[in-house]
């Protein structure tokens, strides 16, 4: 984050080493707006099906309207999960807030293994979403 670049160079790279770091098979950065939720970047196999959906839906939505980490460890048992890769078992989405409390994004992690996250990946997670907190500031323009 302390390099220079537009937030459309910086959010697929944090996606990617967030993807390596952990081993995760798909990574997603999403920003929150008041109507939708929309991807700024992600890294795995292949793009997120749907890109965008309303702020109120699924796991993400549930995500932002919570302001707290959802871990699914089987999707087959969660309706509200959306595919974004077929083989999917588990997914984890962490809500990325600024200072007043206002979740604007979230990280959103997927694995092929069912019970794949642990408190360790939530608190990884967290970590990162501080840390990458100005890819979704009003003040990203100047990153």
């Amino acid at each position: 984050m302390e390099t220079s670049g537009p937030r459309d160079e910086k959010a697929p790279r944090a996606a990617e080493i967030i993807r390596r770091v952990r081993g995760y098979r798909w990574v997603g950065l999403y920003e929150a707006g008041p109507a939708e939720i929309s991807v700024i970047a992600w890294n795995g196999p292949s793009a997120p099906t749907y890109p965008r959906f309303p702020v109120t839906s699924r796991l993400n939505g549930a995500a932002v309207a919570s302001g707290s980490p959802v871990i699914v460890q089987d999707v087959t048992q969660d309706p509200r999960y959306l595919t974004t890769l077929g083989n999917t078992k588990a997914e984890m989405i962490v809500p990325v807030r600024i200072l007043d409390g206002r979740v604007v994004g979230t990280i959103d992690v997927e694995s092929d293994r069912t019970q794949a996250f642990t408190q360790d990946d939530s608190d990884f997670l967290e970590a990162c979403a501080s840390i990458l907190l100005p890819l979704w500031s009003p003040l990203r323009k100047l990153c």
